[in-house]
């Protein structure tokens, strides 16, 4: 390694302006990165440069503690961007392996039914301001697939009605256009009409506000899905931000969607990342035929 060791600061730069990480992401690298150094520190060792051969005990180690196989691979994950990246740099020797990922945890998709989501959206019925907010979001997360972060962050301007599309900025500050159309169209423009025809001076400009007038964030939407899904009387296991978005995909597969136009429509930057959800659907399949008495 030459000279003192990396700022780390160096590579968060790296991540956010030359790789378009999000600021969750980074937070991530970071949250990672700092268990890495607590690790380090307590076998009295430099956390830079890594140590191949220490890696394997450190993940081990966040094993025991009862992180599950997801959070132990993101924690290899963020190791080898680390120390590609510290070698890119020349701050260390090209010397030792790459740390090698964890095999993944495989879980069945978690997705609703058709059933589920039609409940979801009688969840939501009412007349009353919050009830018409919460209706749009559900109808937006479902109907355009977005994320619980997008669907937060939508601005009023980011709906053309007339024009019957959303425009947004995804993961890595990504542009794209989401058509806006049928029922999630007529009821966005009701929503606008009667909740969110006047303006909040705290609220940003926001489409979704609470009920102070402050914009929603993240946590909120998440929030939203979880109350209305329990009145719905979907178990609270299988409510999380990225269901609707999950369910979206997964559905319009199922009705012969093409995996391009569904890459599109959620923004993927890979075409492997859309891939998944035909994975979700065979293995639903597979289920079904094992357990349904009539399959």
């Amino acid at each position: 390694m030459k000279g003192r060791d990396p700022d780390l600061e160096m590579f968060f730069r790296y991540l956010r302006f030359e790789r378009g990480s999000s600021e969750n992401t980074i937070k991530a690298y970071a949250s990672d990165l700092r268990a890495w150094m607590l690790f380090c520190r307590k076998k009295a060792i430099p956390y830079c440069p890594p140590s191949p051969e220490l890696i394997p005990e450190f993940l081990a180690a966040l094993s025991r503690t009862g992180r599950s196989k997801s959070t132990v691979q993101r924690n290899a994950a963020t190791l080898r961007s680390w120390m590609r990246f510290l070698r890119a740099e020349g701050l260390i020797e090209q010397t030792g392996n790459l740390p090698r990922l964890p095999a993944r945890e495989k879980k069945l998709p978690q997705v609703l039914t058709e059933g589920e989501v039609d409940r979801l959206l009688e969840a939501c019925e009412g007349e009353d301001p919050a009830s018409m907010r919460d209706r749009a979001i559900v109808e937006i997360g479902y109907g355009c697939g977005l994320r619980a972060g997008e669907i937060a962050s939508l601005s009023v301007s980011d709906i053309a009605v007339q024009s019957g599309v959303i425009r947004l900025r995804g993961k890595g500050d990504k542009e794209r256009i989401v058509p806006l159309v049928g029922k999630v169209k007529n009821f966005v423009e009701k929503y606008l009409d009667s909740v969110r025809q006047n303006p909040s001076p705290s609220g940003k400009g926001r489409l979704f506000l609470s009920r102070s007038g402050r914009p929603l964030r993240r946590e909120d939407v998440w929030r939203v899905i979880q109350k209305r899904g329990k009145m719905a009387g979907i178990s609270e296991a299988r409510l999380f931000p990225h269901i609707l978005r999950h369910s979206f995909a997964t559905h319009l597969l199922r009705r012969g969607m093409d995996l391009r136009t569904l890459q599109e429509l959620l923004g993927h930057s890979s075409i492997m990342t859309t891939e998944k959800y035909t994975h979700f659907d065979i293995e639903l399949r597979d289920v079904y035929d094992k357990s349904h008495p009539r399959a």
